[in-house]
């Protein structure tokens, strides 16, 4: 395991590996385990994330490999299936999975994706539109959602 912290208009973000998948980003320079290196691999995510920043990029390309229980990566897919610059509500997310009851369920493995922007969990929002939670907090949420309607309203979207 590998991880490196980049520098990103959001402040630091952190990339881990596992040599083969990106398994973790954290915001901040957290230590997580692992050598703290670059890898070709971090570079990559990273290059990636930073053209997503600049609004250059509306999906990853990047082997993932997140460590969750089965329902977490059900959710995380669901997320996965959000279109670039749109959201659903915990509840349409859970409406997905098959599982419509599972709100509170979803909110929690939400909270838990260990791979932020790139499995957009900020694209999920409250049933009245409001920004609740995010690892990131508030404020990188509603500029990852205004970064993504902008560039979608000036490609007419």
């Amino acid at each position: 395991m590998t991880y490196y912290p980049y520098q990103t208009p959001l402040g630091h973000l952190t990339v881990a590996s596992d040599g083969s998948a990106i398994t973790a980003i954290a915001f901040g320079s957290p230590p997580l385990p692992g050598e703290r290196r670059a890898t070709e691999l971090t570079n990559r995510a990273a290059n990636q994330l930073q053209e997503y920043l600049a609004g250059k990029r509306r999906a990853f390309d990047l082997p993932l490999a997140p460590e969750g229980t089965e329902f977490q990566k059900r959710v995380w897919a669901a997320l996965s299936d959000i279109p670039y610059g749109q959201t659903r509500s915990y509840s349409e997310v859970a409406a997905a999975i098959g599982n419509p009851k599972a709100c509170r369920a979803v909110g929690g493995a939400n909270n838990r994706n260990p791979l932020p922007i790139v499995v957009p969990c900020h694209r999920v929002i409250g049933a009245n539109g409001s920004l609740v939670g995010y690892a990131g907090g508030s404020k990188i949420k509603a500029y990852l959602l205004d970064l993504e309607s902008r560039a979608c309203e000036e490609d007419g979207d």
